[in-house]
């Protein structure tokens, strides 16, 4: 029998509503604050005290869908929700799509919850899932252009050499067209190619800040030599379970592609940040487990932004703004993301440029398990030598 006498009081509503992982707030029928969590002092950048002293319109439009929400659900005291729901405002910034969730507070009328559920997450999860279809739509491809496509190269290029031994100097130039063409098409099938291999992952404990210090090191005597790069790094943070020349090739790649963006602008600079944030799960394909990606890296620049046009592509295979580039720099970060169970995502704006990677990080068993037991969709390409596209 259970001794009810020794069982803690049940914690009040408010700490409930504190411990929640979304921001939720309560408001009256004339729009005034009257409660706000954590995470809604975060959502609007201001402190619960600021905040009773404010009104929902001093942060959200007056056409906002929201306050019609609020006025039904006062009107007919009920509950109701409403799902991609445009918060956007100079208050709050852009791209604030979120889900809201309205209710009474019961023995208050006058009085509404209101949960607001960020889709950036669950968007960037359905992004990665487009991301890692189209990686393996190239790792076919290049296995198919490996096969059909490099030996009627190589016969090209060699007749190509035997005609320009008894060509005229005029007809000699455009033979030496033709072996430049077949080598530039071979070496762009040797890129797709790294796409196709599918040999386990090599991963171990490694920590990211030797990976981002070396890649600054290479960067700062190469491809961005006269950039100020920045760092903002949590020194408490766990080892990343990852494969540490893959972590290399993917950061040497964002921050070749952040020095590019950074060329003309006035004061070019380039910020690295890692961070702790939990919370975050990801489902892995084929299976039912759920792995928690803690870690949080970021390349941020301060160049023009990514073009509207290809935003949301920008980690498909040959998606380039570059005029010479082959767009498999990205595609081909994205995929080394994915195989390691991580996630990545551009956020980008005129000024501002954020790559922001979330990765699992190390723990004992990991290292210790039979790589038989891994789930399937983290046993993808092994170790591959550290380029950049």
């Amino acid at each position: 029998m259970n001794n009810l006498s020794s069982r803690k009081p049940a914690p009040d509503a408010l700490s409930i509503l504190g411990g929640l992982p979304h921001p939720v707030i309560v408001c009256d029928d004339h729009g005034y604050f009257h409660y706000a969590n954590t995470d809604a002092e975060q959502f609007f950048s201001a402190s619960l005290p600021y905040l009773v002293r404010r009104r929902l319109q001093d942060f959200v439009p007056v056409d906002s869908p929201l306050f019609s929400l609020i006025q039904k659900a006062l009107d007919e005291q009920a509950r109701f929700s409403e799902y991609r729901v445009d918060l956007s405002s100079p208050r709050l910034g852009e791209e604030r799509v979120v889900d809201l969730y309205v209710s009474i507070v019961p023995d208050h009328p006058e009085l509404v919850v209101v949960m607001i559920q960020m889709r950036s997450i669950a968007e960037k999860m359905d992004r990665q899932l487009t991301h890692r279809s189209a990686a393996r739509t190239v790792t076919g491809l290049a296995a198919m252009l490996a096969h059909e496509i490099r030996n009627p190269i190589s016969g090209i290029k060699g007749a190509a050499q035997l005609l320009a031994s008894e060509a005229s100097d005029e007809d000699r130039a455009l033979t030496r067209i033709i072996q430049e063409e077949s080598d530039r098409i071979v070496k762009l099938v040797d890129r797709m190619e790294v796409f196709s291999d599918q040999r386990p992952i090599e991963r171990s404990a490694v920590n990211i800040h030797s990976v981002l210090e070396y890649v600054k090191t290479i960067a700062a005597n190469g491809v961005a030599r006269d950039i100020p790069i920045t760092e903002l790094y949590d020194p408490s943070l766990p080892p990343v379970f990852a494969n540490r020349d893959q972590l290399v090739q993917v950061f040497l790649n964002l921050v070749k592609n952040a020095s590019e963006a950074v060329s003309r602008t006035n004061a070019p600079e380039i910020k690295l940040t890692t961070a702790f944030r939990p919370g975050v799960r990801l489902t892995i394909p084929g299976t039912r487990d759920r792995v928690s990606l803690p870690l949080e890296f970021t390349v941020e620049d301060n160049g023009p932004g990514v073009p509207d046009d290809i935003r949301q592509n920008i980690f498909d295979p040959f998606v380039t703004t570059k005029p010479s580039g082959s767009g498999l720099g990205l595609a081909l970060v994205a995929k080394i993301i994915g195989d390691h169970g991580g996630v990545i995502e551009c956020d980008t704006q005129p000024g501002q440029t954020i790559f922001r990677v979330l990765m699992p990080a190390w723990k004992k068993q990991f290292e210790d398990a039979d790589s038989s037991e891994y789930p399937r969709a983290m046993m993808r390409p092994a170790s591959m030598k550290a380029k950049t596209e």
